[in-house]
C-alpha cells in the first residue's frame, strides 16, 4: 500500500513539476518509512528498487516521455540492474533520488539513479531497460529518437556498462536451462 501512495504521490508531483529535457537529471524527494525496514532497521535492499521505479516514473513524466510511450502503445520492461550501497538509509531519513538517462544502444536505453542523503551518496543504481511494443517488439533507437524528438544515437554507453550489460544478459528464453549451477 505504501508504494501506491508514493506513486500517486509522485504522479501528483510530476504533473505540476516543471518539465525537464530528456537528459536532465531529475531530483525526486523521499522519506525512509517503518514499512521500508529490515530486521536491521534501515532500508530494506529491494525497497531501493521498488522506490526507484517510482522515481523512473516521475522522470518519464516530466520528461514527457511517459506520454510518447503512451500515445504509440509502447512501455518500458526493465531487462537487468544493479545497485551498489554505500550508505545505510535508517527510519525517517529523507534522502533524494537523482535519474537520468545515460545511454542508448540499438535495443536499450540505460539509466542511472543515485539515492542522495545530505550531499553523500549512499547507493547507485544502473539499469538496462526496453521500450516494448504492446503490438509486440522492441522499439528501434530511430523510432524513439523521431517520436521524442531528440537524438539519441550522440548517447554512447560507457565501456564499462556495455561489459556489465554483456555479463549480466541471459541466454533466450528458447535455449534450455541448465539443470546444474554453472560458473
Amino acid at each position: 500500500m505504501n508504494l501506491i501512495w508514493r506513486t500517486l504521490t509522485h504522479l501528483l508531483v510530476a504533473s505540476r513539476a516543471k518539465r525537464v529535457d530528456v537528459f536532465d537529471v531529475v531530483r525526486s524527494r523521499f522519506r525512509v518509512l517503518p514499512t521500508d525496514l529490515d530486521v536491521n532497521r534501515h532500508m530494506n535492499n529491494g525497497r531501493y528498487l521498488s522506490i526507484a521505479d517510482v522515481a523512473r516514473f516521475e522522470m518519464l513524466m516530466r520528461t514527457g516521455v511517459w506520454k510518447v510511450l503512451m500515445s504509440n502503445g509502447w512501455y518500458p520492461v526493465v531487462q537487468s540492474s544493479t545497485i551498489t550501497h554505500r550508505l545505510s538509509l535508517t527510519p525517517w531519513q529523507r534522502f533524494t533520488i537523482e535519474s537520468r538517462i545515460m545511454a542508448f544502444d540499438e535495443k536499450s536505453v540505460y539509466l542511472e539513479h543515485r539515492f542522495v542523503v545530505k550531499g553523500q551518496l549512499a547507493a547507485r543504481l544502473v539499469l538496462r531497460g526496453r521500450f516494448l511494443k504492446r503490438s509486440g517488439g522492441t522499439v528501434p533507437l530511430a523510432e524513439i529518437s523521431k517520436a521524442v524528438g531528440v537524438d539519441v544515437s550522440d548517447r554512447s554507453v560507457p565501456e564499462w556498462v556495455q561489459r556489465w550489460a554483456a555479463d549480466v544478459t541471459l541466454p533466450s528464453t528458447r535455449q534450455p536451462t541448465p539443470s546444474v549451477w554453472e560458473d
